[in-house]
């Protein structure tokens, strides 16, 4: 078994180094000159959706998994940058007045307002079928195939967006804790670990062994945003607040409330840490241990 290396850096160190590294890569995806037969009136669209103030949590996640499995980051590059279109894409679909019917996103117009309800779903479907031509691109065959499987999986019918359908059945009809659980670990939960997944895969390491970390940590960061949309003001959050409760939505915080809802995030947190040591990572444990403090402390 490879010896643990201790670093003095934490994830959210790690997101700000890696950060303009994902983003410089995303602007270059979407240059006109690497889509020159892409509309105008379409590239704009995906631009305004992908390149905007997002965390970067998903592509940092990918890259960060691949270096602490032996690998190179920049292996690891092209799934990150599909990661965060697959993202910005379910977003743009979730803020539609046909799904959730919101007007802000990360403190600007969403798409469908800031454009179109018509050039959103385009762009939305845009970048969701550019982010499998980012993965399928890269030179290693084998390793695009393996996981365009994997994000296929955790993007598809049963994972995100089967989430997203459980989550607009559940409007209004109270589930239990355990359905709530399932809808949030398909709808957010599929494509965090499955970025974590990715990032294994770039290394030539074998994703199981990150199933239960990858699972906690999944189910971490929506019961963090039960929370934070039951406690902050829209200024804070750069979207509307209080829309999950208004909306009748299935969460955690409705199920268990407030303080039952911060319980079962420290329950994951220790779940995800008693994971991560039967995983003894090589590379970047003190990010991946400090990962699950960074989501359940996060604001926004």
């Amino acid at each position: 078994m490879a010896s643990v290396v201790k670093t003095k850096s934490d994830f959210g160190r790690w997101l700000a180094s890696v950060r303009p590294i994902v983003d410089d890569a995303l602007e270059a995806a979407l240059a006109p000159t690497q889509l020159p037969k892409v509309p105008q009136g379409l590239l704009e669209p995906m631009a305004y959706a992908l390149l905007g103030n997002g965390k970067r949590v998903r592509p940092a996640l990918c890259l960060l998994v691949a270096e602490a499995c032996g690998g190179q980051a920049k292996t690891a590059l092209p799934a990150a940058l599909a990661c965060e279109m697959i993202h910005a894409y379910s977003l743009i679909h979730d803020d539609l007045p046909c799904m959730d019917d919101d007007e802000l996103r990360r403190g600007r117009p969403t798409v469908h307002v800031k454009f179109s309800e018509a050039t959103a779903v385009l762009a939305g479907d845009a970048l969701q079928t550019l982010a499998f031509q980012t993965v399928a691109a890269q030179s290693d065959s084998r390793l695009a195939a393996v996981q365009v499987r994997y994000l296929a999986h955790a993007a598809g019918p049963a994972g995100m967006v089967g989430g997203q359908m459980l989550d607009m059945d559940c409007e209004g009809q109270n589930p239990d804790l355990d359905l709530v659980l399932q809808l949030h670990g398909a709808k957010t939960g599929a494509l965090l670990s499955a970025s974590m997944y990715l990032g294994a895969l770039a290394a030539g390491a074998e994703p199981s062994a990150w199933q239960t970390y990858a699972a906690s940590v999944g189910r971490l960061f929506q019961i963090t945003d039960d929370i934070i949309d039951a406690t902050s003001t829209t200024a804070e959050l750069g979207k509307t607040a209080g829309k999950d409760s208004s909306a009748g939505k299935a969460t955690v915080v409705a199920v268990l409330g407030l303080e039952g809802a911060r319980e079962l995030a420290a329950v994951e947190v220790a779940a995800a840490l008693g994971a991560l040591e039967e995983i003894q990572p090589a590379l970047h444990y003190d990010e991946l241990a400090d990962l699950p403090r960074f989501l359940g402390t996060r604001s926004t």
